[in-house]
């Protein structure tokens, strides 16, 4: 299968990497573009096509990916447009805050688009990936997903959820990146050097996380097996709860949420 990439920086390489690993191309079958050449080196040298000719590296591409930042979409899908074969390619977006309505007023509205929103973590394929589609068969859709999944884990949504989608899955990893920081801040405060504070608090994050996703329990589930009556865990919680630390959190994802809900309309 010919895919092209369109905007090869760090998500747009994460999925030519997925799509091969999932057996779907071969890297010479797969053709990332960028509008600066000289960018484009290191991906010719790994074995990929490359150009700066958005029009035509999609010809003949069966499934045609845009990761673009949401304020030079517009240029791209001017550029795109006489070259779009509606009947035969399928388009994927991970453009944030742009409805697939977007791409069906400029190329057709026949056109088959599935919307995506990854996280950074898809290069260590660790990335939660939501989906949303518009006229997509579901061959279409089972394709997309295999890909996310051999970046992490990926759903399939209704699409007027992918603002809350941003804000929880794409934001969502500085909002732990966060934390965990915080976390280890507060190990040196209570005498660990930093690289120890950094490392102690981040697998613990990471195993925090593996409990819930391996036994699919409810996160108090878990606390409640680390709090004692009059112990140190559960005085520690309240603490935080009493500094607003849910509230915190709470208030960040939503704003973020409102916050990715016009991105596009901004630009």
């Amino acid at each position: 299968m010919k895919a092209t990439i369109i905007g090869g920086g760090n998500i747009g390489m994460a999925l030519a990497e997925g799509l091969t690993r999932a057996a779907i191309c071969k890297k010479n079958e797969i053709t990332i573009t960028r509008r600066n050449a000289a960018a484009l080196t290191a991906h010719s040298e790994a074995g990929f096509k490359t150009s700066t000719n958005n029009r035509e590296a999609i010809l003949n591409a069966a499934i045609v990916f845009v990761c673009v930042l949401p304020q030079q979409l517009d240029e791209v899908l001017s550029d795109l447009q006489p070259a779009v074969d509606v009947k035969n390619q399928l388009f994927v977006s991970v453009v944030t805050g742009v409805h697939t309505n977007v791409f069906r007023e400029r190329l057709g509205n026949k056109l088959r688009i599935i919307r995506a929103m990854p996280n950074t973590a898809m290069k260590i394929g660790e990335s939660m990936t939501c989906l949303a589609a518009a006229n997509a068969t579901k061959k279409d859709i089972e394709l997309v997903q295999n890909i996310f999944d051999t970046l992490g884990q990926s759903i399939v949504i209704n699409e007027d959820m992918m603002s809350a989608a941003t804000a929880l899955c794409a934001c969502g990893i500085a909002f732990f990146l966060r934390t965990i920081r915080a976390a280890s801040q507060g190990g040196v405060e209570i005498g660990f050097h930093a690289h120890d504070a950094l490392k102690i608090a981040a697998q613990t994050a990471l195993g925090a996380a593996k409990l819930l996703t391996v036994n699919q329990t409810h996160p108090e589930q878990e606390i409640d097996k680390v709090t004692s009556p009059k112990g140190c865990t559960i005085a520690g919680l309240n603490e935080m709860e009493h500094q607003g630390l849910s509230s915190a959190l709470i208030k960040g994802i939503k704003f973020s949420a409102q916050m990715a809900d016009n991105l596009y309309k901004q630009s």
